[in-house]
């Protein structure tokens, strides 16, 4: 089944409604992340209430794609909506490769004028709910979707500049490998994603990682303090700094 699309107010509120009734929002206050990614989080996962924001960054960087669906494929695999507001070029495809359930996925590609009231609708009954910020957004905006956040128990991860964010995620550097004295295919991208947030993501943290990758990857290398996970090997590395390979099978 493909993404649900959603167009328009009332089959905003028909997406809503059933997605709120999914789980109390109370219930687990933290939703997991994929093990590659839970050393860059403060509490190893996703905690409701909270604003996790993707920055976009430099165009020849790229990955920034990549990296958000990441963000969202192991809640939605353990049962959490999903909802991504304002990436028209976004595909089911691509979404389904990194591993989100597609029927807990919702797209409003073109939320239109009232970006700011979409959001704040599928904060109410969805999950986890990607926003990319068009443009400048008002802090008085920013504050707002913020508290309704805390207050309905979502996650809000902006995809793009985002100011006052609990953590910003944000792919550094990369390069692709493949290519051999000017011939044959890209296969794969190492990217370094850095973290920095306030509180308790006040320390900036680096990781690097093969993307794309899906749920037949594994890595070599985990997050210092990871637990052991299927397929999933190698030692631990240094607290400041996680080197992971991700080689997919």
């Amino acid at each position: 089944m493909a993404g649900r699309m959603v167009v328009g107010s009332a089959a905003l509120a028909e997406l809503v409604r059933p997605a709120s009734g999914s789980e109390p929002a109370g219930v687990h206050r933290m939703l997991p992340v994929l093990p590659e990614l839970a050393g860059l989080l403060p509490n190893r996962g996703l905690r409701r209430g909270s604003t996790v924001a993707v920055g976009i960054g430099h165009p020849a960087r790229n990955g920034s794609t990549s990296l958000m669906l990441s963000l969202l494929a192991e809640a939605s695999r353990a049962g959490s909506w999903c909802a991504v507001v304002g990436v028209p070029t976004l595909g089911a495809v691509a979404a389904a490769d990194l591993g989100i359930e597609l029927d807990r996925l919702a797209l409003v590609p073109h939320p239109g004028p009232e970006w700011a009231t979409v959001v704040a609708a599928l904060i109410d009954g969805v999950d986890v709910v990607v926003a990319a910020v068009p443009g400048t957004v008002s802090a008085s905006v920013v504050s707002r979707l913020a508290a309704r956040a805390r207050q309905r128990g979502s996650v809000l991860v902006p995809y793009g500049q985002w100011a006052g964010a609990d953590v910003t995620l944000q792919v550094v550097r990369g390069v692709w490998e493949g290519l051999g004295q000017g011939r044959g295919r890209l296969r794969r991208r190492e990217v370094t994603i850095s973290a920095r947030g306030r509180g308790a993501a006040a320390r900036p943290k680096e990781i690097r990682v093969w993307m794309p990758g899906d749920r037949s990857t594994r890595a070599a290398v985990p997050a210092a303090g990871t637990a052991s996970h299927p397929g999933l090997t190698g030692a631990a590395s240094h607290p400041r700094r996680t080197s992971l390979t991700l080689v997919g099978k």
